[in-house]
């Protein structure tokens, strides 16, 4: 659901870019005021987990479109809304800049509609209080496929919102409208079943990790807090490097949308700031699309799933210790 800078007019690419980032002010805020150094290795790791299944496209039956996972849901389930929010954040700039996976210029669209909604609203008034009076797989499973299906939809009608806010393209909003929701409805559970099956595997071996999770006495973990880590870091690799080269071909929820309403997959802008910003995405996307430049070889695939997952590990866990988050304070 990555919109492209075409959709998006400059007036409207502003505006979101100061609602993206006064939530990412506020979440700061919020992460520096965090005693739990546990988090930032869970930062690093979660980041590369998104990252990695989001290249991994699956076919919805009988439509000829294809989803992937969205992530926000996921992430604020384990580290929080502010968290999972610049946790996200930072997922999606790499994917913009490296791989020119959405928009420059839409990027703070991007941030709001996948990580805003998925981290705030799912977290806060879904898994918050279907959590309430105490952990078990049905509710996680509950919380898990509930929120990922009606932040999907919040998203998918925000890009509809923002598309004919921007009027630069000839999509109608009601055609749009009637077109984006069903499609990503059905996204949307899929992503629910895949966060429901990590975040009961997270349940099983550490039940703690789990975002307001405080009964730690009530469960024992199944592995260690480093042996959970390695786990899900395999599983990154495996994802990422293997996973990845079986993805669907066919267009993604938004992609498909468009096609159904204008015949292609692609909206074109041309001139102005549209031609700056496509050229400085040019520039710094060393694997465009997540290949060569250049090259048909699946094996830039695999380096950029792996690559990609490394870069994000870095900067989430990087960004921590400039930022000092999750610093242990005198006391706790």
């Amino acid at each position: 659901m990555h919109m492209a800078d075409a959709l998006v007019a400059p007036a409207v690419a502003t505006t979101m870019y100061v609602c993206s980032a006064a939530a990412a002010t506020y979440s700061v805020k919020k992460v520096r005021l965090e005693s739990e150094p546990k988090k930032i290795p869970v930062m690093g790791i979660m980041g590369a987990f998104v990252f990695a299944t989001q290249m991994i496209n699956f076919t919805i039956p009988g439509t000829g479109s294809s989803g992937h996972l969205c992530g926000g849901m996921l992430l604020s389930a384990l580290l929080g809304p502010s968290a999972g929010f610049l946790t996200m954040i930072g997922v999606l700039l790499i994917q913009c800049l490296l791989f020119a996976d959405g928009g420059l210029l839409a990027l703070g669209c991007n941030i709001w509609n996948m990580a805003f909604y998925g981290c705030f609203i799912g977290a806060l008034l879904i898994w918050k209080p279907i959590m309430k009076k105490g952990f078990s797989k049905t509710k996680i499973a509950l919380a898990s496929i509930l929120g990922c299906v009606i932040t999907l939809q919040l998203g998918a009608f925000s890009v509809t919102l923002e598309t004919m806010a921007s009027g630069i393209t000839s999509l109608p909003f009601g055609t749009f409208v009637a077109t984006m929701q069903p499609i990503h409805l059905a996204i949307g559970f899929v992503e629910g079943l895949i966060t429901t099956a990590v975040l009961i595997f997270v349940y099983e071996a550490r039940p703690e990790l789990l975002y307001g999770n405080t009964e730690t006495g009530k469960k024992q973990g199944r592995f260690s807090f480093k042996k959970t880590l390695v786990i899900l870091g395999v599983l990154v690799v495996l994802i990422g490097g293997c996973l990845s080269l079986v993805a669907s071909s066919h267009p993604d929820g938004l992609e498909w949308s468009i096609e159904k309403i204008t015949g292609s997959t692609e909206v074109e802008s041309s001139g102005g700031i549209y031609d700056t910003v496509g050229e400085i995405q040019e520039n710094t996307a060393l694997l465009p699309d997540y290949a060569f430049k250049n090259s048909g070889s699946t094996f830039g695939t695999t380096f950029s799933g792996i690559v990609g997952s490394l870069i994000v590990v870095g900067v989430c866990v990087g960004v921590c210790y400039v930022f000092k988050f999750f610093r242990k304070k005198k006391g706790s």
